[in-house]
Parts: C-alpha cells; sequence; structure tokens
C-alpha cells in the first residue's frame, strides 16, 4: 500500500476552500480524490483559522450562571435529605431502645400510638 503525502500549501488551498464556503469538505475530498474520509475536516481543526465548525453559544445575563446555581442547589438539597434520613434513624433507633427498656414490643407500640399523641381539645365531642 502507497502512503499519500500532501504539502502544505496542498491542505491550506482545501482549507480556505472550506472556510471560504465555496463547498463542503466532502466536496474538496471527492473534488481533489483524498482517499481518507476526515481528512480535510482534520486539515480543517489544524489549519483553519478556527471560526468552521466552532458552536457559538449565546446566553443572557441571568443565564450565565444557571448551572452552578443549579449544582449548588442540587448539593444542598442532597445534604438535607442525607440529614433528614440521619434524623431518622436516630428516632427509629431511640424508639426502639425506649420500647426494651419499657418491655415493651416495637409493634405494640406503634399500634397503640398509630393515631399520634391526642390532647383533649382534639377530642372529639359528643352531640
Amino acid at each position: 500500500m502507497q502512503a499519500i503525502r500532501y504539502s502544505k500549501g496542498f491542505k491550506m488551498q482545501c482549507v480556505r476552500e472550506v472556510e471560504a464556503g465555496k463547498s463542503c469538505a466532502y466536496a474538496v475530498q471527492r473534488k481533489y480524490k483524498i482517499k481518507g474520509t476526515g481528512t480535510v475536516m482534520r486539515w480543517v481543526r489544524q489549519l483553519g483559522s478556527g471560526r468552521y465548525g466552532k458552536i457559538i453559544r449565546v446566553e443572557k445575563a441571568h443565564e450565565v450562571n444557571e448551572a452552578g446555581q443549579l449544582r449548588s442547589e442540587l448539593r444542598r438539597v442532597k445534604e438535607a435529605l442525607a440529614d433528614t434520613h440521619m434524623e431518622l434513624a436516630l428516632e427509629q433507633a431511640f424508639l426502639a431502645v425506649a420500647c426494651e427498656e419499657l418491655e415493651q414490643s416495637l409493634e405494640g407500640f406503634k399500634k397503640k400510638h398509630a393515631g399520634g399523641w391526642r390532647t383533649r381539645r382534639s377530642r372529639p365531642t359528643r352531640s
């Protein structure tokens, strides 16, 4: 197999044609019978001015730090959720220890106090 080498001048001519918008990289490849499918695009990336193929993102003033703000808010929410899980685990462990000291089963305690604590005012009145 024979390796084909192209001069820098030839490469620059191909790049200029692509960047000028006269033809696309594939058309230049076909025009000059260049074998590699990505060769012309590689030359454009290496030797070009950098304008061709660049993505330009336009943002409004309030959108600039939006992703960073969302990441920090997500981190705060995750920390709050972890704290809540920790508090729940501690309360469950405390309840288990308290039931053990009172010599009562955990299920029995839960059944007995399923409605929550009631005060005199919260009791239903008879009519």
